[in-house]
């Protein structure tokens, strides 16, 4: 049962699950409550534009061209989307397909884009040692960020106005926030994927919700059902020889609707 253990490619890919999959459920019950699916989705599909710009002005680093710009792609979206009378919803699709688009071409005219089409459905038996301690240092981040923001930031999304009366700055906590959604994706979408890499985010949140009764154990449900996910469709793929992103998003999918079923029969 545990012969996968003896590949360092199995190793590197279980230790990247045990790692990222507790940065994604964290991330993404904020991202739930505070309705920013559509924006963790844009982030994703910026990386192709990140690549080009790391290609353009000759950056070795595919990692660190896509978490720059992500970066900066996340700060100059939330200066627009505060700027104007437009919905969130608008601003952020203009800035996805922009993005996107512009990668697209950028790459196509260089004539290397089919060198990164892997990057739409990620590998992740391709994670590297170093990249999982990237995860690493990213978990213990977010795990810090959490302690001392996360009140602040379920007050901001509850009552902006209120929590602005209590002296707490909810567009720097966006701006933090929104910071830490774009560098975690940019070092986990080459081994997830453009195209589902939003799942992995939203999927357990939008699970733990369904059955949880608390904040308290709507975060811990995120984390066990995105670990078990994670692990479960890893193994499979393996022995299955089948893909492994799309394997965990599939049984991410089936644990979502068996706990909507769950909810429904409750609120009966």
């Amino acid at each position: 049962m545990f012969g996968f253990l003896t590949y360092a490619f199995m190793r590197n890919a279980l230790l990247a699950i045990l790692v990222s999959t507790p940065i994604f459920a964290l991330l993404g019950t904020t991202v739930v409550n505070k309705k920013m699916a559509f924006f963790s989705d844009a982030i994703g599909h910026s990386a192709l534009c990140g690549i080009a710009v790391g290609v353009v002005f000759g950056l070795t680093s595919k990692s660190l061209s896509m978490v720059l710009f992500a970066v900066l792609f996340s700060v100059l979206l939330n200066l627009v989307k505060d700027r104007t009378t437009y919905g969130a919803d608008t601003i952020i699709s203009v800035f996805a397909s922009v993005a996107m688009s512009l990668g697209l071409v950028l790459l196509s005219i260089g004539g290397s884009f089919n060198k990164y089409t892997s990057y739409l459905v990620g590998d992740i038996l391709s994670i590297t040692q170093t990249e999982v301690i990237y995860l690493s240092i990213c978990l213990v981040l977010v795990i810090v960020f959490w302690i001392f923001s996360y009140n602040s930031l379920s007050a901001d999304n509850l009552n902006r106005a209120l929590a602005r009366s209590k002296g707490i700055n909810g567009k720097i906590y966006d701006y933090i926030f929104s910071a830490f959604i774009a560098v975690v994706i940019m070092f986990s979408i080459r081994w997830i994927g453009i195209l589902l890499i939003n799942s992995l985010i939203i999927l357990p949140a939008a699970s733990s919700r369904n059955i949880s009764r608390n904040t308290r154990t709507y975060h811990l449900w995120a984390v066990i059902i995105s670990l078990i996910s994670g692990v479960s469709g890893l193994l499979i793929s393996y022995y299955r020889g089948i893909p492994s992103g799309p394997t965990i998003v599939l049984i991410l999918g089936g644990i979502f609707f068996v706990t909507f079923i769950i909810h429904s029969l409750r609120k009966d």
